[in-house]
């Protein structure tokens, strides 16, 4: 075969480059490779962020939630709606027995057998925790966000640590019959609430001045991301002085809250979290 000449190997060389810087920008720029029908990986920061905002675009969830620690053991499940619709309906069990928590409009009730109703607002749903007393502040402080977690977008912290704490990804698992992956997030609460978004600065030093008072420095959260962005569990791991507390939350989007005050929400996703 004879040699190209000068001229010709030019002309094949700029095009090989240009072929080459094509594919390039394919690669980086699409979910598929030209070459490949695997899809690109993606930093978690961005897979957190585009979770927690299809969880905040479908307005609503039925949960299931196990908290586990020094103090013992307590759950909820039910659903959970937030944006245009601020609502809950939820069956809590904890030191007083199963009760039925519900929201409507930033107005909470908290109702046990064979004990009165206890009322609050959005900004006091803390006070309707059990073992708010005991907390530092009183009733009227933080008590760890037990209840205020119950009734927000489970999708929050998510995009919260995904602003300011440092993630790391674990891998693939299998959840629930398919496949997701695990990230896990970890920050100090200074970090943390300080990318939190519509903290007032006395909510903010109210919350940092519990972690501190608890000998808690680094707050810890795991989530599971199945495909198409789908949050399916959320895991925090707080741990201070007393020991640790494990919060494990699973999650089916797009549940409407119960309307009919007689209905049952008790069946949470048929998979118990496994703390």
């Amino acid at each position: 075969m004879p040699a190209l000449r000068p001229a010709a190997k030019g002309a094949a060389l700029l095009l090989l480059a240009a072929g080459l810087t094509a594919c390039s920008v394919l690669a980086v720029s699409g979910d598929r490779t030209p070459i490949s029908d695997r899809p690109t990986p993606r930093p978690p920061r961005q897979v957190l962020l585009s979770a927690s905002q299809r969880l905040d675009d479908a307005g609503g969830a039925r949960v299931r939630v196990v908290q586990e620690g020094p103090a013992g053991r307590r759950g909820a499940d039910g659903t959970v709606s937030w944006g245009a619709r601020d609502a809950a309906e939820l069956t809590v069990t904890d030191e007083l027995g199963t009760g039925r928590l519900r929201g409507q409009d930033g107005l909470l009730e908290l109702d046990h057998p064979g004990a009165a109703p206890r009322t609050a607002d959005r900004g006091r749903a803390e006070s309707l925790d059990p073992r708010a007393a005991a907390a530092p502040g009183g009733a009227g402080g933080w008590a760890g966000g037990w209840i205020t977690g119950l009734l927000s977008n489970p999708g929050g912290p998510a995009h919260t640590m995904a602003l300011g704490g440092r993630l790391t990804p674990l891998g693939g698992e299998e959840l629930n019959g398919e496949t997701v992956a695990h990230y896990r997030g970890t920050a100090s609460p200074a970090d943390y609430y300080g990318a939190e978004e519509g903290l007032s600065p006395a909510r903010l030093t109210e919350l940092l001045g519990y972690y501190e008072r608890n000998g808690v420095g680094t707050l810890e959260y795991d989530f599971w991301v199945a495909p198409g962005d789908r949050l399916l569990r959320v895991r925090s791991t707080v741990r201070g002085t007393a020991g640790a507390v494990v919060t494990t939350t699973d999650i089916a989007e797009g549940a409407e809250p119960a309307t009919d005050p007689s209905a049952d929400p008790s069946a949470g996703p048929s998979t118990a979290p496994t703390p």
